[in-house]
């Protein structure tokens, strides 16, 4: 079934007529990951602490780094870092991947009944997965150390709205750019990694001098890392207009990344 943009109801009922093949498709992506390990899913765990342990002793205390405001608590300053790092690792999940989403399903491209637009969707569904068991690890942390965690977090689902439309406008995107440009997949790599040090996972936004600050905030994942972090740990809520810029914004994003998906899915077979 073909989907044109011109018609964006039938690409919202592709999405719930094919909701259970894409909840399948999450379920084999989660477990193929994992497949023939011994401990196996169990991986998605193990894997954000160790990351966790090893940036905060770079951070706490080799470099002796501290969070503004903060006390010299490293428990502290071990899950704020941890908070920034759950946003980044599911944006950068999902991006990375993105470029090879059709490449790497050749076999479906082939199958004209096959609803490509879903692929963004399930290697955001395990991305999201991965981002609960983080998300629950810090809860879990959090009230082993300092008790009950603030009632924000509570709008953490809020928050992560605008994020994911603008993952999956980006997803679709270089999806679709991917299968005609292959050299996409190492220029995502590359500016992924670039792009975790411009944000502010491993230092606060005022730690900069003022006039780099605004510069940041072109970063697009600056302000829900932000937002994120205030919600779990300070208890603060999101400005409601610079929320709701933002979700507008990463609306349009996922309305142009379809856009341009669908308009150019009809060259992939031929370029594959």
């Amino acid at each position: 079934m073909n989907y044109s943009f011109s018609a964006p109801k039938k690409v919202i009922y592709s999405f719930l007529d094919n909701r259970r093949l894409i909840f399948a498709l999450v379920k084999r992506e989660i477990l193929g990951r994992y497949q023939g390990s011994v401990i196996g899913v169990l991986w998605s765990l193990i894997s954000p602490l160790f990351m966790l342990l090893i940036y905060t002793f770079v951070f706490s205390v080799v470099f002796k780094a501290r969070w503004a405001g903060g006390s010299d608590s490293k428990a502290e300053f071990a899950l704020i870092l941890f908070a920034g790092l759950i946003v980044f690792n599911l944006f950068a999940e999902c991006i990375n991947r993105a470029p090879t989403l059709i490449t790497s399903n050749i076999n479906y491209v082939k199958k004209v009944i096959f609803p490509l637009e879903i692929l963004p969707l399930v290697s955001l569904g395990a991305a999201l997965f991965h981002a609960i068991v983080s998300l629950l690890v810090w809860l879990i942390a959090y009230i082993f150390l300092f008790g009950l965690p603030q009632i924000t977090v509570l709008l953490l689902p809020l928050i992560f709205i605008p994020l994911v439309f603008f993952i999956l406008g980006v997803s679709w995107f270089f999806a679709s750019f991917g299968v005609f440009l292959r050299d996409t997949n190492q220029f995502i790599g590359m500016m992924v990694s670039v792009l975790m040090f411009l944000s502010p996972i491993f230092y606060p936004i005022s730690a900069l001098p003022e006039q780099y600050q605004v510069y940041l905030m072109f970063n697009p994942i600056t302000t829900v890392i932000e937002q994120f972090r205030d919600a779990l740990f300070w208890g603060k809520c999101p400005d409601i207009a610079i929320y709701l810029a933002g979700l507008f914004v990463s609306a349009m994003c996922a309305v142009l990344g379809l856009a341009f998906f669908q308009k150019t899915r009809v060259g992939f077979a031929d370029v594959l």
